[in-house]
């Protein structure tokens, strides 16, 4: 299945600056480069890890992440993004069948992501590293301690991808019978997001640890408080258990395509990470976000949009297409297909390899190839078969891709930042490390040589909300500011509102009483 007909290798189209003010160099947008992995052996090319370029294999192992972070680090880029999923993919040939995706260790097993940070941090000097971490199953109280230590522990490298996660088996491996419904799981969302603001912003005052050798105190005793929500989902007394770290909140990062998920993002997020196919298309989710966002009160300049893409170069665009099929003849279909049940819900198992799904008896399904046939280049009158998505998913997943030697590949990822008004990339990997040592050798020169990347370091050892927007704390647009407790301060501003999800906390009015 080497036929690569339906996959187009660009030769860009350049348009006008955006008029949008970002950081840019010799007058041109400077581009977030992330890497996009996961804490397991296939990430998004299923049968891959097999392949001699390919170590994830060794993913339980330590020195394949510092090894990794230090290259990356090395190449300045930006950030590790690091995916992470709470349950199998088990909706092919299924219900609850977790074979296909063990056999081919497509996102089965996940280890923690979290926990690798601390010795990536240690082995490098400036790399972000973005974790994942779900707002459905985890608990705020103890979240915001977890990720206050490794915010720390790197010095402020550290940002929280924030997801609702979508998964059946994750709602069962957690205890419920089936999933919180969609629009829930981001009401969910906004409070449990105020009980981290309250905690990472309003729990300590700023001028609260003094870690005085001579008088013996480490932190104010009235410059800590107890936060006291309770609202619909949670209860949290506080104070926070953690002192607070370089950032105080982490960098926000989310992902998100649903009306929901980008009400979420727009009102949330710093980072915000989409799909898509073609650029056109994602202009007007790009634009969306943008819009809800200063319907906020926030300046869309204070959010960064990233779109996922698989790069596949080399320093021909014949070779580059020679490599495509080298990895086609290591793919797995049917962990391709057991991904796609995961990603869809839907299983493929009942239909022939040469069904049209643009045309099934399966609303979803057509939907989708339909939605594919035209953004997918090159497929727009071809059928797409299971043969066909099985060939399309298993090198670099759902997500765009671009084929061809530095200078095609450069000219389709500007393409990208000047159509959809996107500010980088999630470089997704067929191969790790494989992938980013050719994105170094081939591609961040040719980048850096039109000015949409540069190899020096603007700051040693700057904070990840540093880095992409130049300071340490959230702006003060961003509504995670409102809990700010600031130096001098007796109670913190939102506190002396004395409201707070409808109550008065007696001791709040006492305190008020006792400043009036």
């Amino acid at each position: 299945m080497t036929n690569t007909s339906h996959v187009s290798i660009h030769n860009g189209d350049n348009g006008s600056e955006s008029s949008n003010k970002r950081r840019k160099i010799n007058g041109k947008k400077r581009i977030i480069l992330n890497a996009f992995v996961m804490n397991t052996p296939g990430h998004l090319s299923p049968g891959l890890w097999r392949h001699p370029r390919n170590k994830t294999d060794q993913y339980k192992k330590l020195t394949f992440w510092t090894d990794l972070a230090k290259l990356l680090d090395q190449a300045n880029f930006h950030a590790m993004f690091i995916a992470d999923t709470l349950g199998p993919y088990d909706v092919y040939k299924g219900p609850a069948n977790v074979v296909p995706a063990l056999a081919a260790g497509a996102q089965f097993p996940v280890n923690d992501p979290l926990y690798l940070v601390p010795a990536m941090a240690a082995a490098t000097k400036n790399l972000i590293f973005g974790v994942t971490a779900s707002v459905t199953y985890e608990k705020p109280y103890s979240l915001a301690r977890r990720l206050s230590t490794v915010d720390h522990l790197s010095e402020g490298r550290v940002a929280w991808n924030i997801v609702t996660s979508y998964l059946d088996s994750a709602a069962r491996n957690h205890g419920l019978k089936e999933q919180i419904p969609h629009d829930e799981r981001y009401a969910i969302a906004h409070e449990y997001m105020e009980v981290m603001y309250k905690l990472w912003e309003g729990s300590f005052r700023d001028d609260a640890v003094l870690a005085d050798r001579e008088s013996g105190i480490y932190i104010a005793s009235d410059a800590v408080r107890q936060i006291h929500h309770k609202g619909k989902y949670f209860e949290v007394p506080g104070p926070a258990f953690c002192e607070p770290s370089p950032q105080r909140t982490p960098l926000l990062f989310q992902a998100g395509v649903s009306e929901a998920g980008n009400g979420f993002g727009g009102k949330h997020a710093e980072v915000i990470f989409v799909g898509g196919q073609v650029p056109e298309g994602v202009r007007s989710n790009v634009d969306n976000i943008r819009r809800i966002a200063r319907e906020e009160g926030r300046d869309p300049n204070h959010i960064k949009v990233v779109v996922g893409i698989n790069v596949i170069v080399a320093a021909t665009d014949e070779e580059a297409k020679a490599l495509r099929e080298e990895y086609l003849t290591y793919a797995d279909h049917e962990g391709a297909l057991a991904l796609f049940g995961g990603w869809t819900g839907v299983d493929l198992s009942g239909y022939s390899d040469d069904d049209d799904f643009r045309f099934s008896d399966s609303p979803r399904v057509q939907s989708i190839v339909r939605r594919w046939s035209s953004t997918v280049p090159g497929t727009e009158n071809l059928p797409w078969t299971k043969r066909r998505i099985v060939e399309y998913l298993s090198v670099g997943g759902l997500g765009a891709k671009v084929v061809g030697s530095p200078q095609t590949v450069a000219d389709e990822l500007e393409r990208w930042v000047e159509v959809a008004d996107v500010d980088g990339f999630n470089l997704a990997h067929v191969t790790n490390p494989g992938t980013f040592e050719d994105i170094i050798e081939h591609l961040l020169p040719e980048l850096e040589r039109r000015g949409l990347y540069t190899s020096k370091v603007e700051k040693e050892g700057a904070a990840a909300r540093e880095v992409i927007f130049g300071t340490r704390r959230l702006p003060e647009d961003h509504p995670g500011s409102r809990y700010k407790w600031r130096a001098g301060e007796k109670i913190p501003k939102y506190q002396l509102e004395k409201k707070e999800e409808g109550f008065v906390k007696d001791d709040i009015k006492r305190d008020v009483a006792e400043e009036v």
